[in-house]
């Protein structure tokens, strides 16, 4: 397992992120708790949650995935261990259950705090943009919180190039923490949400970036085949941002995404896939999810998998997207 340092920071994680929102919704606790083992196993030092996951599920309140964690970290070293987790979504009845206001942020971190059972963040991070709520009001929260010692570094998720920036200036304005992080949706069929302005935003201000969804929901582990489509019974089927991506394009970036794992000792698909954002010069750790050990594992595949300059441009052909930076 490589480690790389987050941004212009000096904390050092893994290479893959191990994300944790199928906690209590696609696997139980007990499968949950055997996921968390093995990526630690496998030299992962760098989680991440979210205070809502998983409300969607049946019977899930939120928090849970926090818990989770909480409980399995009681037996691992806490000092050898980078926990992230987000605020904004809402976590109780009333105006100000969710949110980036002052008054929420300050609850549902100690709600946080207790249920992943620690006295400190590593990385605390905004979910999604409050357009109710000042900048500065949000930032000054999270800045008291680094003071106070309950936060360590501070990150965003889902902020567009121009509204990041805004928050950066912010920060510098007031001297307050500032965002060392960004968490965007992205993936090979999810580009323009990144790159170019976002990418070369991060690289420029030594901002570390780890993407959600790089397999697209699991489209890009080849599951999904253009002559047979999504079965019934798949998420693919249900998930309209999943049937979307199934199309002539999507099937073309399966397709060298095959070909060019066969020539590599036999990667997959998923793999391959990995291996184009670890190979991605603003890219510092991909956000993996798993149900089970098995797909950890095939993801962990992708560990020390870099691609070479000549695979990179035929992904950026069928993907229709030209790596030019700072041009």
């Amino acid at each position: 397992m490589d480690y790389r340092k987050l941004g212009r920071t000096g904390l050092k994680v893994s290479e893959f992120c191990l994300g944790t929102m199928t906690f209590r919704w696609t696997c139980d606790e007990a499968t949950s708790l055997q996921i968390l083992d093995h990526a630690w196993d496998a030299g992962i030092n760098f989680l991440d949650t979210a205070d809502v996951y998983s409300k969607w599920a049946e019977g899930n309140p939120g928090g849970v995935a926090e818990e989770i964690i909480g409980k399995w970290m009681k037996s691992k070293p806490r000092d050898q261990l980078v926990v992230a987790t987000k605020v904004r979504g809402r976590m109780w009845d009333g105006p100000n259950g969710e949110g980036l206001s002052r008054l929420h942020i300050m609850q549902a971190v100690e709600h946080s705090l207790r249920r992943l059972q620690t006295d400190v963040i590593d990385l605390y991070q905004v979910h999604w943009p409050d357009w109710d709520t000042p900048l500065e009001e949000t930032l000054r929260a999270l800045d008291d919180l680094v003071h106070q010692g309950k936060v360590r570094y501070v990150g965003a998720s889902n902020y567009r190039a121009w509204y990041l920036t805004k928050a950066l200036w912010v920060s510098d304005k007031h001297n307050l923490a500032r965002y060392d992080c960004i968490q965007p949706h992205f993936h090979l069929l999810n580009r323009g949400e990144v790159e170019p302005e976002l990418a070369e935003l991060c690289m420029d201000q030594g901002i570390g970036m780890i993407p959600y969804s790089p397999l697209a929901g699991g489209f890009l582990t080849g599951k999904y085949t253009k002559e047979q489509g999504a079965p019934k019974d798949s998420r693919g089927a249900t998930n309209k941002g999943i049937s979307g991506l199934m199309n002539e394009k999507g099937f073309a970036i399966i397709d060298a995404l095959r070909e060019i794992g066969q020539a590599r000792d036999g990667k997959s698909i998923a793999q391959t896939a990995l291996a184009w954002q670890l190979s991605l010069p603003f890219v510092t750790a991909p956000i993996v999810g798993a149900s089970s050990v098995k797909q950890l594992d095939e993801s962990l595949g992708a560990v020390g998998y870099r691609l070479t300059e000549d695979e990179m441009k035929r992904l950026d052909e069928v993907s229709g997207v030209e790596r030019k930076y700072f041009d």
